[in-house]
């Protein structure tokens, strides 16, 4: 599906594009936005690259991925003992579906990126970030629901 018969996605929203590190075999992609729903695939491997739910980053990718994708990114900074992290899963997978093509929901396990976590101040799980341009634009520490996390990414659309 484009993103022209997307009712939830606004084409003129959609110029740009993310920088996205292949889970499989680690090469980066640059991805159109408006392609995002066509479901890419790695340019190396051909493995797809799944916008539709959260994208896995790690520590090393987290930076590069924040830095040179021109949609904002949320990142979900959660742990797998986390309980309200769990609580927040299944709105984080709903804004990725409703937000493809328009901004990157991201998630970084902050058990396995401690000097990331560190680095941007995560001291409570979970803590979910808004960049734009590479800046953080929002910030919320505990869990809450889909409206509060919907207002949290629209302060950077």
């Amino acid at each position: 599906m484009s993103t022209a018969q997307d009712p939830t996605i606004d084409p003129a929203a959609s110029a740009g594009s993310l920088t996205l590190q292949c889970q499989f075999c680690l090469t980066w992609n640059r991805v159109a936005a408006e392609r995002v729903a066509d479901r890419p695939k790695c340019g190396k491997c051909a493995k797809p690259m799944l916008l539709d739910r959260p994208f896995p980053l790690t520590e090393d990718a987290f930076t590069r991925t924040v830095a040179e994708s021109t949609l904002p990114v949320l990142v979900d900074f959660y742990a797998d003992w986390c309980g309200p992290c769990k609580m927040m899963a299944p709105f984080m997978d709903e804004i990725a579906r409703e937000y493809q093509g328009r901004a990157l929901i991201a998630k970084l396990d902050s058990d396995r990126a401690p000097r990331t976590s560190l680095q941007h101040q995560v001291r409570g799980l979970p803590t979910t970030v808004v960049f734009k341009a590479g800046k953080e634009v929002a910030r919320q520490v505990g869990a809450v629901g889909k409206p509060q996390l919907t207002d949290l990414l629209r302060k950077a659309l």
